[in-house]
C-alpha cells in the first residue's frame, strides 16, 4: 500500500499545508520514505465540524451497528498483515513479535468493546417508576442512563503504535459510546497510523456510516494538538503521553469558554516496596522478576517499576546485588526516538548529579556490529537512602527508560514516610509474605490512596485489558482519578448521564422501556434485574 502522507478527513485525503516532516527509525538514524503534511488550523477545523456533523446519525446508531464497526476495524487492521509490522518496527525500533502482540491486543481490545455495546448493561439504567398515589407529593416516573458524551480528540501514544494509538483504547472505547473520534497522529510514526487510520476509514465506508465519525490529522502536538483541544466541537479528549503534553492540552481545554475533560495518562514511577519477610524469603527471585519488568520493552513502559523501597540491611544488599548482576547482563535496547533517548541519559545524569545517589550496575552496550546511530538505551540501577529520597524531591521523579532506583529506609517509619510523600502513581507494588501483609497493613491504606491498581507479589508491567482492569491513579499519574483508559471501564468517560421523566413508553430509548426490550440489567426501584419495570 503506497502511503500518502495526508491528513485523512471524513474518509478523503487532504494535503492543503506546506509543511512537512518525515519520520527517522530509531534502528539506524535513516529517514523513511514518504514526507507527511502537518494539518493546518483550517484542516483541523475541518475534521472537529465533520465529527460533529456525524454526531447525530452516529450516536443514534443500534449498538449492534457500532458493534459491527468496531469487528470490522480490527478486521480492516488484521488484513494490512506485514505491512503494518514492518512499517512499526522501522518507525519504533520494536521488535516484530512486540509489534505483532500489540496488533492483537488492539483487535482484542476492540472485539471486547463490540460485546460490550451489544449485551448493552454498560448504559447503567436506573429506574424508578412513578407513585402517582404518594402523599403529600406523587413520584414522577424517572428513567436514567448514559448517552454518547459527543466528538472526542485522540492523541496517540509514542510507545504504544498500536494499542494507545490510531485505533487503540481510547478510540474503541469512544466509538463504542457512539463518540466520533479526531486521532491526532504521533510524529514518531506517521506512517503506521496513516495504516491503521486508512483502515478504520474503510471500516467506516463498509458500514455506510457518515465520513465524520472518524478523521486522522498530522502534526505538533503544541500547535494541531491545542488547535484540535480548543475547537468549539470537541467535547472531551483521551491522551497517553508526557506530563508536559497532558498539562498543556488540560490548561488549553480548561481555559475554552465551555471547558471539557482531558482523560490524560501521563506516567509514574510505580514504586515497589519488597517488605521484610520477602526480601528475607526470596530476594533471587524479586531481582530477575524486578529486571525483567525494569528492562522490558527497554523500560519505555508507563508502569515501569522506577523506585524499589526496602528496609536497609543484609537482606535488601542481598537484592541490590542479585538485580545487580541481573541488570549488567541485560543488552541495550532501541529506545523509541532520539527524543526519549537523550531525555533517558539526561535523566540519569540529573539523578546522579546529586551526589547522593550510586550507581550500582549498568547494563551491555549494543552489539559492535549494530548501528552507531541507532537510538540505544543502556539499563542501569541506581541507589540511595530513604533520608535522601525525603529531603529531595526530584529523587523521585520518573526516569522514562530502563533504569530503576533502589531506596534504602532505615525503619519501619522512614518507609512509611516514603508512601505518605508519594504523588498519584499507575500503580504501586509490595512484595510481601502473609506476616508482612499483615504488619504493615497500615503502609498498603498508604498506598491504596496513592495509586490506581495495587498489587501484590507481581510486577506492574503487564496491564491485563479486561473488566476489572484500572489504568489510572490520581493526579500527576492522570488528570482524573476516577476513570481507567483501559479496559470496558473506559467507555464511561466518554458518556453522561440523561433522566428522562414522565415520558410515555414509545418515546423511551430501548434501555429505558418498560419491557426491557434488550434485556440488558437495570436496577428497578433499587433491584437489579433483566425483567420489565
Amino acid at each position: 500500500m503506497t502511503l500518502q502522507g495526508t491528513q485523512i478527513i471524513a474518509g478523503e485525503f487532504r494535503a492543503a499545508g506546506t509543511d512537512q516532516v518525515r519520520a527517522v527509525s530509531p534502528i539506524d538514524g535513516r529517514t523513511l520514505p514518504t514526507s507527511f503534511a502537518q494539518a493546518t488550523p483550517d484542516e483541523v477545523s475541518q475534521a472537529a465540524a465533520a465529527a460533529q456533523a456525524a454526531w447525530p446519525a452516529f450516536r443514534g446508531t443500534d449498538p449492534a451497528k457500532r458493534a459491527d464497526l468496531l469487528r470490522r476495524i480490527a478486521q480492516e487492521i488484521e488484513g494490512l498483515g506485514d505491512e503494518l509490522i514492518e512499517r512499526g518496527r522501522l518507525e519504533t525500533g520494536l521488535a516484530a513479535a512486540r509489534l505483532e502482540s500489540e496488533r492483537g491486543r488492539t483487535c482484542g481490545q476492540l472485539r471486547m468493546f463490540a460485546e460490550l455495546i451489544e449485551e448493552g448493561s454498560w448504559v447503567d439504567a436506573r429506574i424508578t417508576t412513578a407513585m402517582p398515589d404518594r402523599t403529600p407529593l406523587p413520584r414522577p416516573d424517572l428513567r436514567r442512563m448514559l448517552v454518547s458524551l459527543g466528538p472526542v480528540a485522540v492523541f496517540c501514544a509514542s510507545n504504544f503504535p498500536l494499542a494507545f494509538s490510531v485505533a487503540g483504547g481510547d478510540t474503541a472505547s469512544a466509538l463504542a459510546a457512539g463518540c466520533p473520534v479526531v486521532v491526532k497522529a504521533h510524529s514518531s510514526h506517521p506512517g503506521t497510523a496513516e495504516l491503521v487510520g486508512r483502515a478504520v476509514a474503510a471500516a467506516v465506508r463498509h458500514e455506510k456510516l457518515p465520513g465524520g465519525v472518524f478523521s486522522l490529522l498530522h502534526g505538533p502536538g503544541r500547535s494541531v494538538g491545542i488547535d484540535l483541544v480548543t475547537n468549539e466541537f470537541i467535547t472531551a479528549v483521551g491522551f497517553t503521553g508526557s506530563y508536559s503534553g497532558g498539562r498543556a492540552l488540560f490548561d488549553a481545554a480548561a481555559s475554552r469558554p465551555k471547558p471539557i475533560p482531558v482523560y490524560a495518562e501521563m506516567g509514574s514511577i510505580n514504586p515497589v516496596f519488597v517488605l521484610p519477610g520477602a526480601a528475607r524469603e526470596r530476594s533471587a527471585q524479586i531481582a530477575s522478576g524486578l529486571t525483567g519488568s525494569v528492562t522490558l520493552g527497554v523500560g519505555q513502559f508507563c508502569t515501569n517499576p522506577g523506585m524499589v523501597v526496602g528496609m536497609a540491611g543484609e537482606s535488601f544488599d542481598t537484592l541490590a546485588e542479585a538485580t545487580g548482576r541481573e541488570i549488567s547482563g541485560v543488552e541495550a535496547g532501541i529506545m523509541l526516538n532520539d527524543r526519549i533517548q537523550r531525555a533517558y541519559r539526561d535523566g540519569l545524569k540529573t539523578l546522579q548529579s546529586t551526589g547522593q545517589v550510586e550507581q550500582l550496575a549498568v547494563g551491555r552496550e549494543r552489539s559492535p556490529d549494530a548501528s552507531p546511530e541507532a537510538t540505544a538505551g543502556q539499563a542501569a540501577l541506581l541507589r540511595t537512602s530513604a533520608a535522601a529520597v525525603l529531603a529531595e524531591r526530584s529523587l523521585s521523579e520518573e526516569v522514562f527508560g530502563p533504569a530503576t532506583l533502589l531506596v534504602a529506609a532505615d525503619d519501619r517509619e522512614q518507609m512509611l514516610a516514603i508512601a505518605r510523600t508519594l504523588v498519584g502513581h499507575l500503580t504501586c507494588t509490595v512484595h510481601a509474605t502473609e506476616e508482612d501483609l499483615h504488619e504493615y497493613a497500615d503502609l498498603i491504606a498508604v498506598l491504596e490512596e496513592k495509586a490506581g491498581r495495587l498489587i501484590c507479589n507481581g510486577y506492574p508491567t503487564g496491564v491485563e485489558v479486561c473488566a476489572a482492569m484500572t489504568h489510572g491513579g490520581p493526579f500527576p499519574a492522570t488528570t482524573d482519578p476516577h476513570f481507567t483508559s483501559v479496559g470496558t471501564a473506559a467507555i464511561l468517560r466518554f458518556a453522561r448521564p440523561v433522566t428522562w421523566q414522565g415520558f410515555p413508553d414509545a418515546a423511551l430509548p430501548p434501555e429505558l422501556k418498560r419491557a426491557n426490550p434488550r434485556k440488558i440489567l437495570r436496577l428497578v426501584d433499587g433491584v437489579y434485574t433483566r425483567e420489565g419495570g
